[in-house]
């Protein structure tokens, strides 16, 4: 068979592959603590379930228009325009199978051959894929640990050309968990402000910060209207299975989205959209509950991970991960994680699954319970004092 050559341009999430090894492992009578796989291990609030039920049993089972039902639409743009203090009209929203077409089809929209698209590394290794299979060039800007893992507006200077369409910005941060401060984002702008790329804000995880708040580059005059907004409800709502994402853009951007939209998916699933209505309307104490559970955590695995011998942890101060730096180790990122998987039955992600600039460190997700935390800890700590002791 002879494939399109782009298909091999494509890279993959190394967290579903980690998690198809962890499970095989778990098939041959293992028990494994599972830190790589990025969602919420709690279930999906019951008022949400509760209206896509009411959806189905409504015979809400039919097509809808492609950018989204205009009930979901409208209760997004009134929630965008209290978040992000901007004013966002429906007709600027368009709803997707979850979030991650919003990545391609701004990609596929606005890039083409020749162009370059700066990207967060280390970070969510789908930007890179994506710039890569749509031909573009992928340019990535170092994030150091030295400085928060924040992006520095003098290397963003010095990466911008004219051949410069996009820069992808991701806060909180996956797989950092840092959070750009409003301060951090208003130098970002002014390095933008005499040029004219666009900016993809990918706010997947906005309502999960432990530290400041929530800062979007679309607040700041004059960047709405070059902004294209990610955001959707797995990581808030516990609805990763739901496939529930959306993107908030100008409108003459958001009939191209919309005609991608038509082309690929049709729409997006009746009965979610009808569920994520109820997760904006209804009762936000799931949520709230959820950041407290996440924050308790926190402190348990950057505590536990700082006494392991060889590792330095960083406090993130979003989303639900830690990356912590593994060189005192001796070992190479790659390496670890495999040790730690084999021999001591925790599931990790390798820092270089988020790109190059993610060796030296690994990506533990600590949306887990507190007791598997500490026995995922107790494990490294016995692996780890006989590589490095």
């Amino acid at each position: 068979m002879k494939l399109a050559r782009r298909v091999f341009r494509l890279g993959t999430e190394s967290a579903f592959e980690v998690l198809a090894k962890a499970r095989a492992l778990e098939a041959q009578g293992r028990e494994i603590v599972h830190l790589e796989i990025g969602e919420p291990d709690f279930d999906t609030p019951p008022h949400i379930v509760e209206a896509a039920i009411a959806a189905l049993r409504r015979g809400e089972t039919h097509y809808t228009p492609s950018a989204g039902i205009m009930p979901l639409r409208e209760a997004i743009a009134k929630e965008v325009s209290c978040t992000r203090g901007i004013s966002v009209e429906p007709e600027e929203v368009v709803v997707t199978p979850g979030a991650k077409p919003i990545i391609f089809f701004t990609l596929l929209a606005l890039c083409q051959q020749g162009d370059e698209v700066i990207y967060p590394n280390p970070g969510f290794p789908i930007y890179e894929s994506m710039i890569r299979f749509v031909g573009a060039r992928p340019v990535p800007i170092r994030l150091r640990m030295e400085n928060g893992f924040s992006l520095d507006p003098d290397e963003l200077r010095r990466l911008l050309t004219s051949r410069t369409r996009l820069l992808i910005l991701n806060s909180p941060g996956n797989p950092t968990g840092s959070v750009l401060s409003q301060a951090d984002v208003e130098a970002i702008a002014r390095v933008l402000q005499g040029h004219d790329c666009l900016i993809l804000s990918d706010e997947i995880y906005g309502r999960l910060i432990f530290e400041g708040s929530h800062f979007s580059i679309a607040s700041v005059p004059g960047f709405k209207e070059r902004t294209v907004i990610l955001d959707g409800f797995s990581k808030t709502y516990a609805m990763t299975g739901w496939r529930l994402g959306y993107g908030v853009m100008p409108k003459a951007l958001a009939k191209h989205i919309t005609l991608l939209m038509t082309n690929s998916n049709s729409c997006t699933a009746t009965f979610s959209q009808h569920a994520g209505i109820a997760a904006l309307t209804g009762p936000q104490e799931p949520v709230e509950k959820m950041v407290a559970a996440f924050r308790e955590r926190r402190q348990v695995i950057v505590d536990g991970l700082n006494a392991l011998p060889g590792v330095k942890c960083p406090v993130p101060q979003g989303a639900f991960y830690a990356f912590p730096n593994i060189e005192g180790t001796g070992l190479k990122s790659k390496a670890l994680a495999d040790l730690l998987l084999e021999e001591a039955g925790v599931a990790v992600l390798s820092g270089t699954a988020f790109g190059d600039y993610g060796e030296g460190f690994l990506r533990l997700s600590y949306a887990n319970s507190v007791a598997n935390l500490r026995k995922a800890l107790a494990r490294m700590e016995e692996l780890l004092t006989k590589i490095v002791c």
